[in-house]
């Protein structure tokens, strides 16, 4: 007697995106990161070899999340027509803004991956790819053409230039990790100083701007 066929469950089809999105859910809601790759699958009824055909490890996939952020960043920028014809210390007042935009979005993650779990500087080694990308953004885009004051700048210096930036930005990411202000408003008005002090070294007036940058940081350290 001819029988029907059990019909297969179809197999869901993951992405990237969704198994980061899981990863960070998990991270918020048990104040832990998952023990391994194993346990995290388990969870969510996703099969180990999916998770690696995006991920090699968790580490990885640490990694890749702050990659999606600073893609996000590009994207948003991107949009803006006039962005090529900006100058090339508002191309890093826009990269900042832009990029302070999106991690406030995932503050909360942030928060725990570089503060919260204890760490320390550990927590940088999931910074490494979101580096390559920034610097890389650095020399390509906000100082691709010679300027005015950027052009005093040898090409030579192009990675000390980039890692300045770098340093700049991940000191802006601690004030701003620290910052209770409403709507993070001193974060940005240390953006838009720290930046004009960086453009005016390469200028004219150094100590005033310096003084000037001195003055706001004193001045939140002591409140």
């Amino acid at each position: 007697m001819a029988t029907t066929k059990t019909p297969k469950t179809k197999k869901k089809q993951w992405n990237d995106l969704e198994i980061v999105s899981l990863y960070m859910n998990d991270v918020l809601e048990m104040n832990d990161a998952p023990k391994n790759v194993y346990v995290f699958c388990k969870k969510h009824d996703i099969e180990e070899s999916d998770f690696y055909s995006f991920f090699g490890s968790l580490d990885a996939l640490k990694k890749d999340i702050w990659v999606k952020f600073f893609e996000n960043a590009k994207v948003t920028i991107e949009k803006e027509p006039a962005f090529e014809t900006y100058s090339d210390k508002n191309k890093l007042l826009t990269l900042y803004f832009t990029l302070f935009e999106i991690l406030t979005l995932n503050r909360s993650y942030i928060l725990f991956s570089l503060k919260e779990n204890k760490e320390g500087l550990k927590n940088l080694r999931s910074m490494a790819t979101f580096r390559n990308h920034f610097k890389e953004y650095i020399i390509t885009t906000v100082k691709s053409q010679t300027s005015e004051q950027f052009g005093k700048v040898a090409k030579v210096t192009e990675p000390v230039f980039s890692e300045g930036a770098w340093i700049q930005f991940l000191f802006l990411l601690k004030f701003w990790m620290d910052d209770a202000s409403k709507g993070f408003e001193k974060t940005d008005v240390l953006i838009e100083k720290s930046v004009n002090t960086v453009v005016d070294l390469l200028d004219t007036k150094p100590l005033e701007s310096l003084f000037d940058l001195g003055k706001f940081l004193w001045k939140e350290k002591m409140r």
